[in-house]
């Protein structure tokens, strides 16, 4: 009984005729698909080498790469694998990762391995060949080049004479195959031995599995729109795109988390008793990572301690204040001049004391993207709100359309930038008409649409997207000349210049299957989520999941009573997951999916064996924890989730 592997190295006897004649040989194996996973090698390349050197032959090296067939990964790798002096290369895969590396090498390329009763593509292959199984490989005489695929007519004897300008005459949008293979051997000084063989007859009693590829090939161009990977979940708009913006009421307390951003956690500047107003500074910045944290409501300070943290599932310092129902302005709070009659530094500086930080989530401080020390082209502004269900961003769009675009304009005057470009996805039609209606007079400005594919919004796939820019391993927007920036937090930015309000209400969307009543709501900060489904009617039933963000990267509140904060887009009421974990079998599927070109399999096989150097050196910390891996994962793996605490662990290593 044979394994389910699909392939498996090639018998002695016939390694032996097919290293007759060869030198200076390098070999590639592919770690095999479609099996239960383990973190050990698979043993073939090994195994050819031993037998290469018994017949005296010379190995410049090998390598083993997971999923051959992968090209966009493989090619990355290839560049630089095959050492200079390389005569032949020998592959130990399927028939796909064969062809795959035939097609990218220099050298002659030959199948070390047969394949059983391999179907097709693993997982999600992004490829356009496909392996037959017809369990009769002609590979080694053909370049590499399968006339049983690739040719229309599968003829494995030569071309028909059908063939017009190269183009085949059953599909003239196909090349002729045999044109190919002739080409190639003669290329490689292998035409003359390849006519001087004796002609292969197909034989149709062997195995032989007719997979139609037409899945891969009509989602081929989608996939690789724009970036590498990504998916597409089932958007989920619908239930409150159209539903215009409501102030929510006014919360008679309020819970303001000192740690609402990325960095060290504000420092409270107000005691048990005090008077605060709205806009009035209660928290100071605790460095330059930092941002100051300001009341949302004049009121009372009823506590200054540690509550519930939504994000972060522990209790962090935090400002309880008990409005008076009055919203009595601070008197910090007044216009400043215009943005074109303030410095850089000036703008710098509001935007520092107004507490800005990104409001898509990750609440990086904005005062610190504004000053990058490096020339900056172009803002690149993210209205792709790609997660499902939300729509916070999608209203902010068509409602402060005026204040965007002040706050995106005060922005490319602070770091200097050519031009701003505002990315919309083309599933928000009325956002990008109104758009570009704004911006028709502004010649230095731009609306950018987007084909809709999560995660368009994490901003090294935005700028990969619009600008063709690769940000650097380890690096920031700003060393490719780019500053990205969140639709709500720039127009937060225009409210801090042009009314001297700090950040202290944001746009949140709540909506979701179980939401009895989804909407869109200007909310001030420390507001409780319980009031907030509360006030939209409840859920439908108890089996619900409730999550602050979207399902993909949104966190799962167990307890509701914990307050918005500055980076909470939405919250969403969703069906729990009832699927079980099961083991990983190595299908692919998160390899293909992962816009960091990542091998996520890996950080969650080793985050078990507890491997945090051997995560750390797979660039674990790369990863932007978009959970394209987990949607995928047939297994229902929380790759995710072993991946944060494998980083967690690389962080605390000396």
């Amino acid at each position: 009984m044979e394994n389910y592997t699909k392939y498996k190295l090639k018998g002695n006897e016939e390694l032996a005729s097919l290293l007759a004649h060869k030198d200076k040989l390098f070999v590639i194996a592919c770690n095999k698909c479609f099996k239960e996973f383990e973190t050990i090698d698979e043993p073939d390349c090994g195994e050819f080498e031993k037998i290469a050197a018994e017949h005296g032959k010379t190995v410049t090296g090998s390598a083993k790469v997971d999923f051959l067939c992968n090209k966009t990964q493989t090619g990355n790798k290839l560049q630089d694998m095959i050492p200079e002096g390389t005569e032949h290369v020998f592959v130990i895969s399927c028939g796909l990762g064969i062809q795959t590396v035939a097609d990218m090498a220099e050298v002659p390329v030959y199948a070390a391995s047969n394949s059983l009763n391999y179907t097709g593509h693993h997982g999600m292959a992004l490829t356009q060949k496909r392996c037959d199984a017809c369990a009769q490989c002609y590979l080694n005489v053909t370049g590499g080049v399968c006339p049983i695929v690739d040719c229309s007519k599968s003829l494995v004897n030569g071309q028909c004479g059908g063939a017009k300008n190269g183009k085949c005459e059953v599909d003239p949008n196909k090349d002729c195959a045999w044109e190919k293979i002739n080409k190639k051997l003669e290329k490689q000084g292998r035409l003359e031995e390849f006519l001087n063989q004796p002609v292969q007859v197909r034989d149709y009693s062997k195995i032989n599995f007719k997979i139609i590829n037409d899945y891969v090939k009509s989602i081929r161009e989608e996939r690789f729109a724009g970036y590498y990977g990504g998916v597409h979940p089932s958007e989920r708009k619908e239930f409150s795109e159209h539903i215009t913006l409501k102030r929510f009421p006014e919360p008679k307390t309020v819970v303001i988390s000192m740690s609402q951003h990325l960095g060290a956690p504000a420092n409270p500047i107000v005691e048990v008793g005090d008077t605060v107003k709205v806009g009035q500074k209660i928290g100071e910045a605790a460095g330059f990572i930092s941002a100051p944290v300001h009341s949302s409501v004049s009121g009372t300070v009823v506590a200054v301690e540690p509550r519930l943290h939504a994000t972060r599932g522990s209790e962090m310092m935090a400002v309880v204040i008990e409005s008076d129902g009055k919203n009595t302005l601070h008197e910090s709070v007044k216009p400043n001049k215009s943005y074109e009659s303030l410095t850089s530094d000036e703008i710098i500086e509001i935007v520092r004391e107004a507490g800005i930080v990104g409001m898509g989530g990750a609440g990086f401080p904005t005062s610190v993207k504004l000053k990058p020390n490096k020339p900056i082209e172009a803002i690149l502004l993210n209205g792709c709100e790609c997660e499902p269900f939300l729509t916070a961003d999608h209203r902010v769009l068509l409602e402060f359309a005026d204040d965007i675009l002040y706050g995106l304009k005060a922005m490319m005057k602070t770091v200097d930038a050519e031009k701003g470009i505002i990315v919309i996805e083309d599933n928000k039609p009325d956002a990008v008409a109104l758009m570009e209606e704004k911006t028709a007079d502004c010649d230095n400005l731009q609306v950018v649409v987007a084909k809709t594919k999560y995660p368009q919004g994490a901003e090294k796939m935005l700028i990969k997207r619009v600008m063709g820019r690769q940000v650097p391993r380890g690096g920031l927007p700003a060393d490719v000349g780019v500053v990205v920036s969140n639709i709500s937090t720039v127009k937060a930015v225009s409210d801090a210049i042009q009314k001297g309000m700090p950040l202290i209400e944001r746009v949140a969307s709540v909506t979701g299957v179980k939401i009895k009543n989804p909407g869109n709501y200007i909310v001030k900060i420390g507001t409780n989520v319980k009031d907030l489904i509360d006030y939209c009617g409840g859920v439908t039933d108890d089996d619900v999941m409730i999550k602050m963000g979207g399902p993909m990267m949104g966190f799962a509140l167990p307890d509701l009573n914990v307050p918005m904060m500055k980076g909470s887009n939405g919250i969403i009421a969703i069906d729990t997951d009832q699927t079980q974990e099961v083991a990983c079998i190595k299908c692919g599927r998160c390899m293909d999916v992962c816009p960091m070109e990542l091998s996520p399999l890996y950080f969650a096989k080793l985050a078990d064996e507890q491997d945090w150097v051997g995560m750390r050196d797979r660039n674990v910390m790369d990863c932007v924890e978009c959970r394209c891996c987990d949607y995928i994962c047939s297994s229902k793996i929380p790759i995710v989730s072993k991946i944060k605490a494998g980083k967690n662990a690389i962080r605390g290593m000396k």
